[in-house]
């Protein structure tokens, strides 16, 4: 992954006419190889999964999805020799059959189909993405920013990554940020005669089940569990039902609760 900017592409975003002007480059700066690794090791990424890279310059970090941890993978650059240069790089690298990259804007391109997002892109860039993130992508979904974070969304995790070679525009440590795309648990739900509330604000959620205000209570994608003085639930999000298991008097039981 890169940061590289074409300010013009993201002025025309905002000013009027700005399309037409001369385009400005922002300084176009790697990712470290170690860094690259870790981002999607930090994301958990493997066979199954399908990796967007967001800004993909000249494709490291989609590379190494397919060879090291043998996803597919896609890349979004805006410059053309660039993409040119990574479908070269994948060719040599014997990743071609599993890796795609596509010449356009990373702010308008399909990313409803990965299961991981990789990004590194100034902070007022990855704010005009959040929307879509939570949007589009399906609950689940990881996402993993180089350096920005997103206002308003706080990371499930982070981690310091210690750079082991110089490398031009880092300095000697990255930081990583890791967003789990939440599912859309707010609302009130019932199962017979047992009605739950849920409060979100993203992965954050606020639980009343039978009046009772839960203790404990986690989102994570479409995984969901609470817990009162009197009743424990682990299950899922799909859509209007939220189905697990139910523990109440010391008896299991499955459930689903159905969105009101």
């Amino acid at each position: 992954m890169i940061r590289h900017l074409l300010l013009a592409a993201v002025a025309a975003l905002f000013l009027p006419g700005a399309g037409a002007q001369e385009a400005e480059r922002a300084p176009f700066i790697t990712t470290p190889p170690d860094v690259v690794e870790e981002m999607l090791r930090f994301a958990g990424t493997g066979p199954s999964d399908f990796v967007v890279d967001l800004g993909s310059g000249d494709g490291r970090i989609v590379i190494a999805a397919a060879k090291t941890f043998g996803a597919r993978s896609l890349g979004i650059e805006l410059e053309g020799p660039l993409v040119r240069k990574s479908r070269a790089a994948a060719a040599a690298a014997g990743v071609a059959d599993r890796v795609t990259f596509i010449e356009g804007d990373a702010l308008a391109a399909d990313i409803s189909q990965a299961s991981v997002v990789t990004v590194y892109l100034l902070p007022f860039l990855i704010n005009k993405l959040q929307p879509r993130f939570l949007a589009e992508l399906k609950p689940g979904t990881r996402i993993v920013s180089h350096a920005f974070y997103m206002a308003g969304w706080q990371p499930d995790r982070t981690e310091l990554v210690r750079v082991s070679s110089p490398h031009p525009g880092q300095g000697d440590e990255s930081r990583l940020f890791l967003w789990v795309v939440p599912a859309k648990a707010r609302g009130e739900w019932e199962a017979g005669k047992l009605r739950v509330k849920i409060s979100q604000n993203f992965q954050q959620i606020e639980v009343q089940a039978g009046g009772t205000l839960a203790t404990r209570a986690a989102l994570d994608g479409r995984r969901i569990s609470w817990e009162t003085k009197d009743a424990r639930f682990e299950g899922s999000v799909e859509g209007a039902q939220m189905r697990g298991e139910l523990v109440r008097d010391g008896r299991k039981q499955a459930v689903t609760f159905v969105r009101r």
